[in-house]
């Protein structure tokens, strides 16, 4: 193929195209949307020039690396008609965390292509040569029987893969498990009448219910929660943000992110992911920071290289990804590769929570609010302070709770000692 290709960063369905063949472009113009697990995200220019042809339609589904158009250096070349290419495959490789939903009636023994190779996603084959897995004896779930990383990191040897039985005949409507990965009791159906609302579940819910059953019921959780001071914390954001524009301005929760990365330099073991039996320790410390959506779903969006970042420049980028998700438009770095994430419910007058761990991730610092409380001074006189209460989900699969105890150690020195974090 002449040219420069237009290619798909992550799997997804084509939603449109914002620009047509014998459309002149420049490097980083968006030139369609696909809609991936949780967001819409934007396909960029991978050059200047023309738009020569474009080979995806609208509605088609597209994996990660697919080639959907060309960008010719000259005049538009004739382009052809779309061509559609209905490559399917569970949203997995982009995703920031989980697995892919199952679907009903998984054909028991491998579907292969046209050369006769099994139809395997690129994760799911990595991870099956990590743990020495026969794809053979793999049952795909994933569109047209593909084999997807949950069958992959499911599979037990000498377990024969069955498909699911149909469900027996029913004069109610039954709930479909396929789309959450969840599968409701026999006994439970639909209720009907005027009394109640039937409200059909959005793509990003369906995501959100998969990967959070997966993970209470695959990912043995333990909780450590400590309470911070935070008064030199809040005067120190104060400082930096006195004479600042409001795009620039460092939040609370910038500096969250910021104790978390330089607290996983000191214990790396919790920057590691579990599979099966290897853990991969990641060199990168990439942390997710989970949005709230205007429609009530849930994004994380990735801070790169959050240790290594200047704070300036991390909190800059942070409100910009979290603008484009909640405006549904991010871009496909904005939320893949992390590696330990955050969440926080601060604004929301929450004294403290529990997170869920996003898999394949190892932990999760959920914070609450910073409240004025009464507190005992070293001179044992009673006075005012500011605190607010951490509380860390860990893996134990991957650690136990000393380390645990001691990551949220390290985490609230730094944050009461927040001079550090500008080292």
């Amino acid at each position: 193929m002449s040219g420069s290709p237009i290619t798909v960063t992550m799997d997804g369905t084509l939603l449109n195209w914002l620009k047509q063949a014998g459309d002149a472009v420049k490097k980083g113009d968006v030139v369609a949307e696909i809609e991936a697990d949780k967001a819409t995200v934007e396909v960029e220019a991978t050059a200047d020039g023309v738009i020569s042809s474009l080979t995806a339609n609208p509605g088609d589904s597209l994996k990660e690396g697919q080639v959907i158009g060309t960008i010719g250096a000259g005049a538009a070349a004739s382009a052809p008609a779309p061509v559609a290419q209905p490559v399917v495959l569970a949203a997995e490789a982009g995703a920031p965390a989980g697995a892919a939903a199952r679907t009903n009636g998984a054909p028991p023994a491998p579907v292969t292509a046209d050369d006769g190779r099994v139809k395997v996603s690129p994760l799911a084959r990595k991870i099956a040569e990590e743990r020495g897995i026969d794809l053979n004896q793999v049952t795909g779930s994933g569109p047209g029987g593909r084999i997807v990383r949950e069958d992959v990191e499911n599979f037990q040897p000498g377990a024969a893969a069955r498909p699911v039985a149909p469900a027996a005949a029913s004069s109610a409507p039954a709930v479909a498990p396929a789309a959450s990965g969840i599968t409701p009791p026999p006994s439970r159906k639909l209720p009907e009448g005027a009394d109640v609302e039937i409200i059909e579940i959005g793509n990003m819910r369906k995501r959100i219910a998969a990967v959070t059953v997966e993970s209470k019921q695959q990912t043995p959780h333990f909780y450590v929660t400590s309470e911070i001071d935070v008064e030199a914390l809040l005067n120190l954001r104060k400082q930096l943000n006195e004479g600042l524009a409001e795009e620039q301005k460092i939040t609370v929760n910038d500096l969250i992110v910021k104790a978390t990365a330089l607290t996983l330099r000191q214990y790396p073991n919790l920057n590691s992911h579990f599979y099966g039996d290897r853990i991969v320790r990641h060199k990168r410390i990439n942390i997710g920071i989970a949005v709230a959506l205007p429609n009530n779903g849930l994004l994380y969006v990735v801070a790169q290289d959050a240790d290594k970042m200047a704070l300036g420049a991390m909190a800059a980028r942070n409100k910009e990804m979290i603008a484009r998700a909640r405006e549904g438009k991010v871009k496909a770095e904005d939320i893949s590769g992390a590696t330990f994430s955050t969440s926080n419910l601060g604004p929301y007058d929450v004294d403290h929570f529990s997170a869920i761990i996003s898999p394949p991730e190892s932990g999760i610092i959920a914070i609450g609010t910073a409240k004025k409380v009464p507190v005992v001074k070293a001179d044992g006189t009673l006075g005012v302070g500011n605190r607010m209460k951490a509380t860390i989900s860990v893996d134990h699969r991957v650690s136990d709770g000393a380390e645990g105890a001691q990551f949220l150690q390290h985490f609230k020195q730094l944050l009461e000692a927040p001079m550090r974090l500008l080292i």
